[in-house]
């Protein structure tokens, strides 16, 4: 869950190591033992923030592959038209 976490943190900019992240972790959690009636608040709080997260990175996927798909294809190659050196050594070739 952390990996998850500090994927969708470092997305919009913020990053955090682990021992910091853990830290909070554990503050929230003494947090909620103290206040029982701020775990829905909390639960609430951090429901929206993955929420958006999740959305972030689905638009993101979405827009990488709607670039590649419209990605200009090389235009299709001719041979080049025969040059007049060539043709007169056709001519005198083939008598």
């Amino acid at each position: 869950m952390t990996d998850a976490v500090e994927k969708g943190l470092r997305r919009i900019g913020i990053t955090v190591s682990r021992p910091v992240l853990a830290i909070i972790c554990i503050i929230f959690g003494i947090i909620l033992i103290i206040f029982p009636a701020l775990v829905g608040i909390i639960v609430g709080i951090f429901l929206l923030i993955q929420g958006i997260l999740l959305l972030t990175d689905y638009m993101e996927v979405r827009n990488q592959q709607a670039r590649t798909y419209r990605s200009p294809s090389p235009p299709p190659t001719q041979p080049p038209p025969p040059s007049e050196q060539s043709q007169t050594y056709l001519k005198t070739e083939n008598p």
